[in-house]
């Protein structure tokens, strides 16, 4: 249920806003410790006229501001989740029913393996949320409309409260985060360091956060846990709005653009979205897990189940490729070797 807005904010907690802080000071038992520096790239643009020059983009701000919800009140934290019960069917598991499967212990080994498979997804997902976070507080910086820089800045407190909810469902209810897929980190750097503000829309407005799209929608259809599926559930009415962002913020740049240019963003579309696939391998916890990494990632290249949920996660990527201009017959060929170019025709919002 979408969440109706609060006219004055919600009331304090009972607890007071310091001993809320001071309990997510605590990390997960399990977890990555510590931080990591890039150096980027960053153009600044001031912009002195501050009247609308995209009705479109200043309607998508005010909407923003009217759809923001709280973590901390609008979520059903008190739900009791049992991390090793099947809260996902286990078919879903890219190694179910293989030769490595049927070894495992059903009562041991198997809900641990649940734990840990919802843990790296969830982790991801936490992840990409930090690297949206940071791109787009840098599109408020670089974005050359005030439109933009105002929905780019509601998104920002999106990002953050993202954030804030995955963080604290890993390490509440899982006590388990697993560190960034290496593939996912790749674009993260790829998209924060180049200083050029379309790519920064390119790759997280359409790419990251259409795949998203896709996997949250999946995870929210196939999960029965209730705490993570309304969570999925109100990141995606978010995230549906960042990706219109992109596409209305991106609209004609592409056209007339020089070929040169034009081939250096056709080659980011089809390397992010090589790497966006990759990132659902699940190499972390087969190796976490003293599984043999190999055969499990042989497993997971024939896997039915995850052909099909990796192929999904382009049903927003490739029409919203296609309405920016940017499916050429070069993108086209890219597009048809990972099998996902018939979702061209797809209306973005279905």
């Amino acid at each position: 249920m979408p969440i109706a807005p609060r006219l004055y904010g919600a009331l304090p907690p009972k607890e007071g806003y310091t001993a809320l802080a001071e309990r997510m000071t605590h990390p997960a038992k399990e977890g990555p410790r510590g931080t990591g520096t890039l150096e980027v790239a960053q153009q600044l643009t001031y912009t002195w006229d501050y009247a609308s020059k995209r009705v479109e983009l200043r309607a998508l701000y005010e909407k923003s501001k009217d759809l923001m919800w709280n973590a901390r009140v609008d979520l059903p934290w008190d739900t009791d989740v049992d991390p090793e019960r099947e809260n996902t069917p286990d078919q879903m598991v890219p190694i179910y029913g293989t030769p490595v499967w049927n070894r495992l212990d059903p009562k041991k080994d198997v809900p641990r393996l649940r734990r840990h498979m919802a843990a790296w997804m969830i982790s991801n997902f936490l992840h990409g949320e930090q690297g949206a976070l940071l791109a787009t507080a840098q599109i408020v910086t670089a974005a050359p409309t005030p439109d933009a820089k105002l929905y780019a800045a509601a998104q920002v407190y999106d990002e953050a409260r993202h954030v804030e909810a995955y963080d604290r469902y890993l390490r509440e209810k899982l006590e388990l985060v697993y560190p960034p897929s290496p593939h996912l980190r790749k674009l993260l750097d790829l998209i924060l360091t180049d200083a050029r503000w379309d790519f920064k829309y390119l790759g997280m407005q359409i790419m990251l956060e259409g795949v998203a799209l896709g996997a949250f929608g999946l995870i929210h259809q196939m999960s029965n846990e209730p705490l993570i599926k309304q969570i999925t559930e109100q990141i995606m009415a978010d995230e549906a709005r960042h990706v219109a962002f992109g596409v209305v913020a991106l609209k004609d740049t592409f056209r007339d653009m020089d070929p040169k240019e034009l081939r250096e963003r056709e080659d980011f579309v089809l390397e992010s979205s090589q790497l966006l696939r990759d990132r659902f391998l699940g190499e972390e916890v087969w190796e976490r897990l003293g599984l043999p990494v190999k055969e499990c990632s042989e497993y997971v290249s024939v896997s039915e189940p995850m052909a099909i949920f990796r192929k999904l996660l382009f049903t927003k990527i490739v029409p919203n490729v296609k309405r920016l201009g940017l499916l050429t017959p070069y993108v086209r060929v890219g597009f048809e070797r990972l099998g996902v170019i018939e979702y061209e025709h797809l209306e973005p919002s279905a």
